[in-house]
């Protein structure tokens, strides 16, 4: 038996016919005209949260001064590149919403080159970055990546990653930051061309050019050859600013070639301005990367070339203590679960720095060295019934620690 028109009420909020301008009938329901408006304005606030927050309000927030003081929170020293950085994505973010005028100058995008050596901070300063960002970022590694048709990732696994971090939305990954890094191990092998393909050096960087310009690139959203009957997605590169990272070990060497310097020994000419032996990284240039191996099509792609400092023995001991996320509030963080105050005496502390100093490994020696300290606290205290409230940890203690452990076998060339 069918409803009476009297009966007839909206099936959300109740409202019967006379109290509304309008009742929409379906199946078994209907909805009346002011439940409609309102879940058009929830609807359309959820898609906005989903294509991402407003780049206007990212601009007033993050200015590259407030974003070179966040990573001094967290990276010590580096002052050259984390102002690089800072206004290259501050730039990035200007120019994704950027208005073309009258007279049609279009802003280009500027891909950056980090260098310096092993345990300098550069992959910190990209992990760093990506959480004050509010744009998809991902850090993708270069060591796999292999020409197309070859075992290992193609380069469009690179805009996988991306795809991933940003739920599969393609308008938001369009305008996302990727941090390549090891991209030094994809350098062209030799100066001389091979009549044998350089599959996993110089041909990554043949494929990294167009992606790296701005093109429209079909990727595969779960990874390129285990589901060849995947659909593509088109996901347009020229808005994603690329940061490139990587050691260059070896490039000293041609940066003191081009210098005409010498690494070892004496200066043969006085009246040249003096050089920084010590950081020669400073003086990198386009052509010590093409030199190193880099194809000259890719230094083109990526304008900006930064370079981080040499960690000196007052910079290892700030990056013990000073960061908001130092080794040791660390320790500290980690033994408080124990309810045990843990301290190290400032003998300690140089003790630490003056063998990572030793090993040459930068700041990834610190935690090496920690570690070979503090494993037998973090063995023995979990399981101790009677706990002190506290623990000192001194430089006698950390001297035993150290010896027994492997690391004091240990060669330095």
């Amino acid at each position: 038996m069918s409803k009476s028109q009297k009966d007839i009420r909206c099936s959300f909020c109740g409202a019967g016919k006379q109290d509304s301008l309008m009742l929409i009938a379906g199946l078994d329901a209907h909805i009346c005209d002011k439940c409609v408006q309102q879940a058009n304005e929830i609807l359309g606030e959820e898609l906005n949260l989903k294509k991402g927050k407003n780049v206007n309000s990212v601009l007033t927030l993050l200015k590259p001064l407030e974003i070179k003081n966040h990573l001094d929170q967290y990276v010590i020293g580096q002052d050259e590149a984390k102002k690089v950085l800072a206004v290259a994505v501050y730039n990035h973010y200007k120019r994704l919403n950027q208005k073309i005028a009258k007279d049609e100058i279009e802003i280009e995008k500027s891909n950056i080159m980090m260098v310096g050596e092993t345990g300098t901070g550069k992959t910190l300063l990209a992990k760093t970055i990506a959480k004050i960002l509010n744009v998809p970022f991902c850090i993708c590694d270069a060591t796999v990546l292999t020409e197309a048709g070859y075992v290992g990732e193609d380069v469009e696994s690179i805009l996988t990653r991306l795809l991933q971090a940003a739920d599969y939305d393609v308008n938001a990954a369009e305008r996302g930051i990727v941090y390549i890094d090891e991209v030094d191990k994809v350098a062209r092998k030799s100066d001389n061309p091979s009549i044998t393909r350089d599959v996993s050096g110089e041909g990554v960087q043949q494929a990294l050019l167009k992606i790296l310009e701005g093109t429209i690139v079909n990727v595969p959203p779960q990874g390129g050859r285990k589901h060849p009957d995947q659909k593509m997605i088109p996901v347009n590169t020229n808005n994603i600013l690329f940061i490139c990272g990587g050691a260059f070990d070896g490039i000293e060497k041609k940066i003191a070639n081009r210098l005409r310097t010498q690494t070892v020994g004496y200066k043969v000419k006085t009246d040249e301005v003096e050089v920084d032996l010590k950081n020669l990284y400073k003086y990198i240039t386009p052509l010590d990367l093409k030199s190193f191996g880099m194809i000259p099509e890719l230094i083109g792609r990526v304008p900006v070339i930064t370079h981080l400092n040499p960690l000196d023995r007052d910079t290892l001991l700030n990056i013990l203590t000073e960061p908001k996320n130092s080794l040791i509030k660390q320790y500290q963080k980690l033994f408080e679960y124990e309810e045990i105050n843990l301290e190290f005496s400032k003998e300690v502390l140089e003790f630490i720095v003056d063998k990572a100093m030793e090993f040459k490994l930068g700041a990834r020696g610190l935690r090496s060295i920690c570690e070979a300290i503090m494993i037998d606290a973090m063995f023995e205290i979990p399981s101790q019934k009677q706990k002190s409230k506290k623990m000192v940890i001194d430089l006698e203690y950390a001297r035993e620690q150290f010896e027994k452990s492997d690391l004091k076998k240990l060669k330095v060339a």
